[in-house]
């Protein structure tokens, strides 16, 4: 009985594997900027765009890696995503000129860009019940990848004597074996989804198969013709723009506005993603109350945390804990939820290219958020910065629950 409960979540394990090993590549960069420079003999604006490179062809990878899966398979793309992602890993693990890093950085962000837009559709195909909870333990996964890459790349740096045994014949520095173990996973990980998740997807009571005829490129746009499409896709921009602008500036604000002790700022912020675990509690939650009332309690808890963080900035630390937190968990609630909704309001023969567009969307709203903060902070000051973000979300909260209210009648 233990066997079948096992494999019957196998394709679960996977997906939240490959997925937490994309976010531990993504945030083994910044730590080791430091060590890249030494070794590359490049400069801070050099690595900067290196990594920035990596993260605009992630982004971009979003509608590609979908619509690939709708025409292709779904399997193929997250696999190939994997292999693509290790691949870039075993070139990090040796020696080489600073343009192999570029290179290797783009083939990481291709590779881990191929992977969440395609498996939130695969989840929710396999699991068709559980989808929130699915969705929730998945985030949750990919939450934890970036605490441990600092942790692992903190250890290889140290490098224990054990280490240095295992890594000593690496041409290079013991550093480079994060890169190689990460390759190595990735591998693994490719061939179990490989072996595993057709089973599970042939196996699905969700008809619907990886060779059906390829859908037209406007049948994608036409589906912002529904009005209740279009609109949940603002409130998904909205929430991105606030959620990426006031994490980006939250050590700054916390700071140089609240007048905290930098060993307290970092507390407050570590909090901000140690509480990813409600993910799990609101993905389940959605399976039994439906999508959009968990989506307008977590987006309004948000707004009305990021209201509070300019409302009580003079109010000490423990009253900005409170807020901070209670925005870490009206953030983090809402993105399991965000995700189910979108994959099934959407027709299953574009579903994947579908959620790619609206991941394209909020992911370049969230990268344009910091820029605009930075802007503005420097122009009027951080509290009218973040009165800007609290305005946002402000409005995504209002149309979430519109879309709540015409959803009810």
């Amino acid at each position: 009985m233990h066997a079948r409960n096992a494999a019957r979540y196998a394709t679960l394990v996977l997906a939240a594997g490959i997925w937490f090993l994309s976010k531990f590549l993504r945030y083994a960069f910044p730590p080791l900027f430091e060590t890249m420079q030494a070794s590359y003999g490049i400069s801070n604006a050099e690595v900067g765009t290196i990594y920035t490179g990596l993260m605009v062809v992630y982004a971009s990878l979003q509608f590609p890696s979908g619509m690939l899966s709708d025409r292709f398979g779904s399997v193929r793309v997250v696999v190939g995503g994997a292999l693509l992602a290790s691949l870039g890993s075993f070139v990090l693990a040796f020696n080489s000129p600073a343009a192999v890093l570029a290179a290797a950085a783009v083939l990481i962000g291709a590779g881990t860009g191929a992977h969440k837009t395609v498996a939130v559709g695969i989840l929710s195909r396999v699991y068709p019940d559980r989808t929130g909870r699915v969705l929730g333990t998945y985030d949750t996964f990919g939450a934890y990848g970036g605490v441990g890459a600092s942790v692992v790349v903190t250890l290889f740096l140290v490098a224990p004597p054990t280490l240095d045994v295992l890594f000593s014949r690496l041409p290079g520095a013991t550093w480079r074996g994060v890169f190689l173990l990460s390759g190595v996973v990735g591998v693994a990980l490719a061939g179990a989804f490989a072996r595993y998740v057709p089973r599970q997807l042939s196996a699905s009571s969700v008809v619907k198969s990886d060779s059906e005829e390829t859908p037209a490129a406007s049948e994608y746009v036409r589906q912002f013709s529904n009005p209740a499409f279009t609109a949940f896709i603002l409130v998904t921009v909205l929430f991105s723009f606030s959620y990426n602008g006031a994490v980006a500036f939250f050590p700054l604000y916390l700071s140089e506005v609240a007048e905290l002790e930098t060993t307290t700022v970092n507390l407050l912020y570590s909090a901000l993603f140690a509480v990813s675990i409600v993910q799990v509690l609101t993905g389940d939650v959605s399976d039994r109350t439906g999508r959009l009332p968990i989506v307008v309690v977590t987006i309004s808890m948000a707004a009305t945390a990021l209201l509070g963080v300019i409302v009580f900035a003079d109010a000490g630390a423990v009253v900005l804990g409170a807020v901070v937190v209670t925005f870490a968990l009206g953030s983090h609630g809402f993105r399991p939820v965000r995700g189910v909704y979108l994959v099934e309001i959407l027709p299953d023969r574009i579903a994947a290219g579908g959620f790619g567009i609206v991941r394209t969307l909020l992911m370049g709203a969230g990268a344009a958020s910091p820029t605009v903060v930075g802007f503005v902070a420097d122009g009027f000051g951080f509290r009218t910065a973040f009165a800007l973000l609290s305005a946002s979300l402000v409005g995504a909260a209002v149309v979430a629950i519109g879309l709540l209210l015409l959803d009810a009648h």
